[in-house]
Parts: structure tokens; C-alpha cells; sequence
């Protein structure tokens, strides 16, 4: 039987969530996230960095060197942020933006597979990501991710040794937030704003951490990318409104021979059979002051 987090995650022992990374992503083995949208705040203020603007597509010889179709356009992000986040007070979570637009949120996570062939997609088809990077993944390579930033896509805080946040101290929990945070400031010249815990694994402390160490918001996801198809966490096994989908930074040692550009490739599609369009999360988020 599985315990359960201080916030109501089912909560998987390290060898369980190191096995859910095999599986499901970054996602606990247990059901789906129990937790709502984000909602607005009134203490935010301020703007922030969003990146290049959702509604900037690709023409469709761009697609067809894909072997892809074009998606539906991504309408311009609504000037009233649906998620304001405050510099001060707790931490929220969520796992989608409260919008009406049929549009949804690619996230990537770890940053081990550093494929020459993503960029170039990327740049053909300025399909936006948010990118959650873990240090030990990328220290081989930072330069690797500069041109997907220069795209217009930002990098936010997925700690240093990914470890199951809700298995280890306050003290440590900090160690992991703080130095990555630190690292990808230095880096990237942007401080993350938004923390992703791997596995999904998070409890208070880790909230309090991450208060701490400058991130403003714990993000989660309602779907994640297999190699062809997603896992959705909900019963309905389809894509609503404003949701995040969970991908990685895989090769073909951890995707069955796939190489990252045919597993995204396969999620666009699954995106496009639904009719959604692809907007990026920090267009919808205003960040604290």
C-alpha cells in the first residue's frame, strides 16, 4: 500500500520512483496530481522575461522535412496572466493554467540526451518548451542549451542530483534547489523561476525550500510523453484546456532505439490529433516583481 506525502502524493520509496522514471517520467507511480491550477494572485506584480511571442509558426516546408503536419496556431497569450505568482508567502502547485484556449504546454526535463537534430527542430518548427534542467545531466554540455534559450525558450529549476525530494531533509532539499538555482543563474543569465521536483516527489519542506532558494512556484504536469504515446494522469485519457505535458531530454538508449527528435515528433502528433496548439507556459504566468 502506498503512503501518502504530507500534501496527499502517493509516495513512492526511491527504488519505486527511480523505477517511475523508467515508466512514466519524472512522475510517481501512484494516480494523478491532486492538485488545482494555479489561481491568481492579488500580492503579484511585476513582469518578467516571456520569451517569443506563442503565435510565431512555422511555414509548412518546415513541417514536411519533419515528416509532420503543421499544428494549429497558437492564439496570442492573454494579456491578464491566468497565473500571477508573489515574491512572497507560500509556494503554490499546479498542474495546468486556468485558460479557455485550446492550447497546452510542452515541458522537457533533465537535459542527459543532448541531440544536434532537437535544436534544428526546434528551430525549424519554434514549437515553445520550457526546459527543467538538472545539473548533473547538463554539466557535460551547459553550451548545448543556450541556442534553445536563445529561441525564446526559458530554463527553470529541476535540482542538482535529482533525488526524491519527500525522502531526504529540509537541509538537503535546500542544497539541491539552491545549487541548481545558483548553477543555472550563472549559466543562463535568467534566475528560474518555477521548480519541477523529480518524480514529482515533493512534501512542505520542500515548498519551504524552494521559497528559499528563489523559485516561486512548484510545477507538475497532468500528461507525460512515452515514446509514442502519452500517459495521461486523469481518467479521461485526453488532453483539456491549458494542460502541461511532462517530456525528457532521452536518446535511443532510453527510448527503445528512438532518437529525441522521433519522440517529439510523436507527441506533436498525439497534439494535433486533439486539436490543440502549443503555447509556452511563461506567456501565461506573471512572474513576481
Amino acid at each position: 500500500m502506498k503512503r501518502r506525502n504530507a500534501v496527499g502524493r502517493p509516495y513512492v520509496p526511491l527504488a519505486g520512483a527511480i523505477l517511475a522514471l523508467c515508466v512514466s517520467g519524472c512522475s510517481t507511480s501512484g494516480g494523478g496530481p491532486a492538485h488545482p491550477a494555479a489561481t491568481p494572485s492579488a500580492s503579484a506584480s511585476g513582469g518578467g522575461e516571456s520569451g517569443n511571442a506563442t503565435h510565431v509558426t512555422a511555414d509548412g516546408a518546415a513541417w514536411r522535412k519533419w515528416g509532420l503536419t503543421p499544428l494549429p496556431a497558437a492564439p496570442e497569450p492573454p494579456a491578464d496572466k491566468p497565473v500571477k505568482l508573489s515574491k512572497t508567502g507560500p509556494v503554490p502547485v499546479f498542474t495546468h493554467v486556468p485558460t479557455s484556449q485550446k492550447v497546452v504546454f510542452i515541458t522537457v526535463d533533465d537535459g542527459l540526451e543532448k541531440d544536434p537534430k532537437f535544436v534544428e527542430m526546434l528551430r525549424d518548427l519554434k514549437v515553445p518548451i520550457t526546459m527543467f534542467l538538472m545539473n548533473d545531466a547538463i554539466k557535460s554540455d551547459y553550451g548545448y542549451f543556450k541556442p534553445l534559450q536563445a529561441m525564446g525558450n526559458h530554463i527553470q529549476n529541476h535540482t542538482l542530483h535529482h533525488p526524491a525530494m519527500n525522502t531526504v531533509p529540509l537541509a538537503r532539499q535546500k542544497e539541491e534547489v539552491c545549487g541548481d538555482q545558483k548553477i543555472l543563474t550563472r549559466q543562463y543569465g535568467t534566475a528560474p523561476f518555477l521548480f519541477r521536483p523529480p518524480y514529482g516527489a515533493y512534501n512542505n519542506n520542500t515548498k519551504i525550500a524552494v521559497g528559499e532558494c528563489g523559485p516561486r512556484a512548484i510545477v507538475w504536469w497532468r500528461e507525460s510523453m512515452q515514446i509514442r504515446n502519452m500517459q495521461y494522469q486523469e481518467s479521461g485519457k485526453k488532453l483539456r484546456p491549458g494542460d502541461i505535458i511532462l517530456a525528457h531530454f532521452r536518446g535511443p538508449a532510453e527510448l527503445k532505439g528512438a532518437t529525441m527528435t522521433e519522440m517529439f515528433g510523436n507527441m506533436l502528433k498525439r497534439i494535433r490529433e486533439q486539436g490543440f496548439a502549443v503555447a509556452r507556459l511563461e506567456d501565461y504566468i506573471k512572474p513576481p516583481a
